[in-house]
């Protein structure tokens, strides 16, 4: 590990989890995370002031847990990212304005960083160096979206299609309400879904052979119908292979588009991220496809697909490498930040 990387502070509060992130070049030092999400599991879904006074309580000893993880002193950090949008309005100020006190208070340059271009950058912590341009498939609470990255870092990133209505971790989330699963949904229907039949019900595929776009509300829909049609004629539920059916028509559509898209942009390389790149059925699926399209997959361990800091440092490490003019201390917290604005 070179010295003369640039040891960059993360700070992420875009929803339910304060991160803070240690990393120097593409080497990550510390990752610390806070998470709120039991406060929010009794109400089925994230409370946006709930999570802005947990940002408030966790800031401070997650910091300070950070720095004591990776050995440092704050002030020998040489800059400080932090997630600027998009997110929960509340929840990000409180990241941001910690932010700027600290890059003010240290004397250093100051990074308000896209989100969901972090989720693309923490990549290279897992996997070092990328060869460039990819394709990235984010897929989220509240995003689905496939990119054109020329640059991890760069600003000339190109939206391909993006969520018209329900993104794939909402759909998971109201499904899993729906089959009496806990809050978040991800991780219980994976789990859940390992035990059913793939292929007993036919779930629509809905946009799967047109564009780039993503629509999960129709299958969020006919999930739902299905359900009520079965209690409603006394029939017991199959929730097992109802899971494992919802999560295979969200895997097929996810994979096929990205696999697609890599193709209509004669790009090699995919890299997912986002939450729900932690599910197995999609890391497997897109596996399996990309190697029999020849195309390199690249997708962070589970830990790194979630809401952390240290992807905001490693996407604020290559933009310090990469000489990037740093934000003004007057940076604005914007919780409809689009996906192309890799700096603000």
């Amino acid at each position: 590990m070179s010295s003369d990387q640039p040891l960059v502070l993360g700070i992420e509060t875009s929803c339910d989890e304060t991160g803070v992130g240690i990393v120097r070049g593409t080497t990550l030092l510390a990752d610390a995370v806070a998470s709120s999400v039991d406060e929010h599991a009794r109400f089925g879904g994230v409370v946006p002031e709930v999570a802005s006074r947990a940002h408030l309580q966790a800031m401070v000893p997650t910091l300070e847990r950070a720095l004591a993880t990776a050995g440092v002193r704050a002030a020998d950090v040489d800059a400080v990212a932090v997630t600027a949008g998009p997110g929960l309005a509340g929840a990000l100020l409180v990241g941001v304005a910690a932010a700027k006190a600290y890059a003010l208070a240290l004397g250093k340059p100051l990074y308000g960083i896209n989100h969901l271009a972090a989720h693309v950058a923490v990549d290279l912590l897992e996997h070092g160096p990328l060869d460039e341009p990819c394709v990235a498939l984010l897929v989220s609470g509240g995003h689905s979206s496939l990119l054109m990255v020329p640059r991890v870092g760069g600003e000339d990133v190109v939206e391909l299609g993006a969520t018209v209505d329900d993104a794939a971790g909402e759909a998971y989330d109201k499904v899993a309400r729906l089959l009496g699963l806990p809050f978040p949904g991800g991780p219980p229907i994976d789990r859940l879904a390992a035990e059913g039949d793939p292929d007993a019900i036919a779930f629509p595929r809905a946009m799967r052979e047109d564009g780039f776009a993503f629509s999960f509300s129709g299958l969020k829909t006919a999930v739902a119908r299905w359900v009520e049609a079965r209690r409603r004629a006394g029939e017991p539920v199959p929730i097992a292979d109802v899971a494992a059916s919802f999560q295979e028509a969200v895997a097929d559509v996810l994979t096929a588009k990205a696999i697609r898209a890599a193709a209509d942009q004669g790009v090699e390389h995919l890299i997912i991220g986002g939450g729900v790149a932690a599910n197995s059925r999609l890391r497997a699926l897109a596996q399996q496809r990309c190697d029999a399209a020849g195309i390199r997959l690249r997708v962070p361990r589970p830990g790194l697909c979630t809401d952390n800091g240290a992807m905001v440092a490693a996407l604020g490490a290559q933009l310090v490498a990469h000489g990037a003019t740093p934000s003004a201390l007057d940076l604005p917290a914007d919780s409809a930040l689009p996906v192309t604005d890799v700096l603000v």
